[in-house]
C-alpha cells in the first residue's frame, strides 16, 4: 500500500503527516518547532496519542533539511513498512498560473521561486521544505498544493484593486489565502449540511494567521486577504488592513526602509503590537492588562466588520463557520464576535458555545453558527495520492 507524506514548512517550523490508502488515513503526524534554535519534535499517532516530545540537538534541526531528516528518522523507525510514493507540500502562493495541485518539476520550482516577493514570510520556507523533500525522496512524486488556488475564480470586482490595469495584468491583484482550509470546510459542509453548503456561508479561519472567506455554493466569492497575507484581519504579529498612506508616511516621515517596514508589518504588529504583551491569544485571554483587552476587542471588531462586508458580497447570509486554532477553541472570542449580530440573524447558544458543540447557535437563530475543525493536511494528502492514482 502506498503512503503519502504531507509537509507544511513555516519560517521556523515543519508540520508533517503520514497518510496511507486510497482514502487517506492518518498514521502519524506532528511538527518540529523552533528550527534553527532550540528545536523540539512532536509526534503523535493517528489517534492523537503522543509518541515523541523531544528536544533535537543543534545539528539535527539547524535548517529544514535537518528537521526533515529528524522526522524521517522517527517515522521510518516506527513505521518501517511505510512506502512513501508521494510528498504533498503546502505552498502559500501560486500566483496567476498555479491553482490546481501541481507536480513539482524544476520548471515549476523556478516559477514558484519568482513568487517569493509576493509572500516573503511563507514562500521561501515552503520551497525550502520542497528542496529538502526532493533530496530525501528523489523517486517520489512531489505535489504542490496552493493556498491561493481556492480563490482563483473570484468575480473581477473581488479580484482587483483600483490601480491602472497594467498592474493587474502583471499580477498585482487580490489572491486570498488559507484556501486549503476553506477547501476542507466547504467539503465538510457538503457532507454534514448540504443545504447550508448550497447557500451563503462566511468561514472565519482564526489563528496566528487569520482570514475570512465568503462561500456561495461552496465556491469562494470574496476573501478578507488580498495581494498578500497581510491584509484583512489583525493576526498574531501581522497588522491586517492598513491605509497605504500609513506606509508612505513611515517611508517619508519616519525614514524607514522597505525591510524595516516589512519587519514591522509582518512580525511586530497585530495582537503583539497592539497588546505589547504577546501574539498568543491564550496569553492575552489570561491577562488582566488593558493592552491585552484592547487587542482582543480590536480583533473581534474587525471580524464583525469583515463579516458584514462578506455578507454584502454574498447578498445574504445562511451560516457562519469558525475554524482554526482560535476559532475552534476560544469560546469567549466566538461569543464576543457574535454579540451584537442579532441584526444579521445570529443568536448564540451560550451553553453550546461553551461546550464547543458543532452547532453553537440557538434553534431560533436564522443564521446557523458552527464550529468545524479544519484539516489542511488531509486536503494535501488527497491531492498527493491522486497524483499517483491511489485515490478514487
Amino acid at each position: 500500500m502506498s503512503h503519502a507524506l504531507v509537509l507544511n514548512a513555516g519560517s521556523s517550523s515543519l508540520k508533517f503527516g503520514l497518510f496511507r490508502g486510497r482514502h487517506p488515513g492518518l498514521m502519524a503526524g506532528g511538527q518540529v518547532e523552533r528550527i534553527g534554535g532550540a528545536a523540539v519534535l512532536h509526534l503523535r499517532d493517528g489517534a492523537g496519542t503522543h509518541l515523541v516530545d523531544t528536544a533535537l540537538p543543534d545539528h539535527a534541526a539547524a535548517d529544514h533539511a535537518g528537521a526533515l531528516a529528524a522526522v524521517l528518522h522517527e517515522i521510518t523507525g516506527r513505521f518501517p513498512d511505510a512506502r512513501i510514493a508521494a510528498v504533498g507540500h503546502r505552498v502559500v502562493h501560486g500566483g496567476m498560473d498555479y491553482a490546481e495541485p501541481t507536480r513539482i518539476t524544476p520548471e515549476v520550482l523556478h516559477a514558484l521561486e519568482k513568487l517569493e516577493p509576493f509572500a516573503p514570510l511563507h514562500q521561501p520556507h515552503n520551497l525550502a521544505g520542497i528542496r529538502a523533500a526532493l533530496k530525501a525522496f528523489p523517486e517520489a512524486r512531489q505535489v504542490a498544493c496552493f493556498d491561493t488556488g481556492f480563490h482563483r475564480n473570484h468575480p473581477f470586482v473581488n479580484d482587483t484593486f483600483a490601480l491602472p490595469r497594467a498592474y493587474y495584468d502583471k499580477g498585482v491583484r487580490r489572491y486570498g489565502f488559507h484556501g486549503l482550509s476553506y477547501d476542507y470546510i466547504a467539503g465538510k459542509l457538503a457532507e454534514m449540511a448540504p443545504t447550508l453548503h448550497a447557500g451563503r456561508v462566511v468561514v472565519a479561519h482564526l489563528g496566528n494567521g487569520a482570514s475570512m472567506c465568503g462561500l456561495s455554493a461552496g465556491r469562494s466569492i470574496a476573501s478578507s486577504m488580498g495581494f498578500s497575507a497581510l491584509d484583512g484581519l489583525p493576526m498574531g504579529t501581522r497588522s491586517g488592513q492598513l491605509d497605504p498612506g500609513a506606509v508612505l508616511y513611515l517611508m517619508q516621515s519616519e525614514g524607514m526602509k522597505a525591510e524595516e517596514i516589512s519587519d514591522l508589518l509582518y512580525r511586530k504588529s497585530g495582537l503583539l503590537g497592539l497588546s505589547g504583551i504577546s501574539s498568543d491569544m491564550r496569553t492575552l485571554l489570561a491577562s488582566d492588562a488593558p493592552g491585552a483587552r484592547q487587542a482582543i476587542d480590536y480583533f473581534c471588531f474587525r471580524i464583525r466588520r469583515e463579516l458584514g462586508g462578506l455578507a454584502a458580497a454574498l447578498e445574504g447570509l445562511d451560516a457562519v463557520v469558525f475554524t482554526g486554532g482560535i476559532g475552534e477553541n476560544a469560546a469567549s472570542i466566538r461569543a464576543q464576535v457574535c454579540r451584537g449580530l442579532h441584526w444579521v440573524g445570529i443568536e448564540l447558544d451560550d451553553d453550546r458555545n461553551a461546550a464547543n458543540d458543532t452547532v453553537i447557535s440557538t434553534e431560533m437563530s436564522r443564521v446557523r453558527v458552527l464550529v468545524i475543525p479544519t484539516n489542511e493536511e488531509l486536503v494535501i494528502a488527497r491531492a498527493a495520492m491522486q497524483e499517483i492514482g491511489d485515490l478514487t
